[in-house]
């Protein structure tokens, strides 16, 4: 048990640390390309955190789950599929990870290392869009578990890259993501003093898909979860 719990954690850890050199190098990579026009740059983030949501959960939904989001790991803490203890040790080192994904990212693109972002992400609209972002996302994880738990890469690599062009505040939708961005201060960065609010929002949506799939689809939409 220790053993495939430590396997877990790794898992969980480098799936996060993955998607956030992916967010944020793409970002940097793409503000860089895109000679000013930032709806080339969004496309330019948006396509390769889809793709690396779908490699990463096809990849390590059978070690840890994938959640590397503390929004699903707390939902699926309710709907006891994971423990309370073994939770807890999931939101760590997906935070850890995040941060170190954001770090690598800097490295690669030859930045500071440790920075902290100036980019405003605030006010009701984007508040209200996280929610709605982390809501969708957690239900098209639940709902696509119960209708093909196979497909369910594809659905939420899928579902991210549309709610980047659907919400005003691009679906973080998930507080490690968050928080990490609050570390970075490029195309992706968000101002750590936003950090709270998103973080607040991103767990109600991720409650309130937890309530209306309960209603919805009962049991069934239990199992062995995956995310963004």
């Amino acid at each position: 048990m220790h053993e495939q719990l430590t396997k877990q954690l790794g898992a969980e850890f480098v799936g996060t640390a993955f998607l956030l050199a992916t967010v944020v190098g793409s970002g940097i990579m793409a503000e860089a390309l895109a000679g000013g026009n930032v709806a080339i740059a969004l496309l330019g983030n948006t396509i390769p955190t889809g793709a690396i949501l779908v490699v990463l959960i096809t990849m390590l939904g059978p070690v840890s789950g994938a959640h590397f989001n503390p929004a699903v790991t707390l939902v699926f803490a309710l709907r006891r599929v994971v423990s309370p203890r073994q939770a807890s040790l999931y939101v760590a080192v997906q935070i850890v990870g995040g941060l170190v994904g954001v770090w690598v990212a800097h490295m690669m693109f030859d930045l500071d290392v440790l920075q902290f972002s100036q980019k405003v992400r605030t006010g009701p609209a984007q508040w209200l869009a996280e929610a709605v972002a982390t809501f969708g996302l957690m239900f098209t994880i639940l709902a696509t578990l119960r209708a093909n738990e196979k497909a369910v890469a594809m659905s939420v690599g899928l579902y991210i890259t549309a709610a980047y062009w659907f919400t005003a505040s691009t679906s973080f939708a998930n507080p490690a993501v968050t928080i990490a961005r609050g570390f970075s201060d490029s195309f992706a960065g968000i101002r750590p003093q936003d950090v709270i609010p998103f973080v607040i929002m991103q767990l109600l949506g991720a409650f309130l898909a937890h309530m209306f799939c309960k209603w919805l689809l009962g049991a069934a939409g239990d199992g062995t979860a995956q995310q963004s």
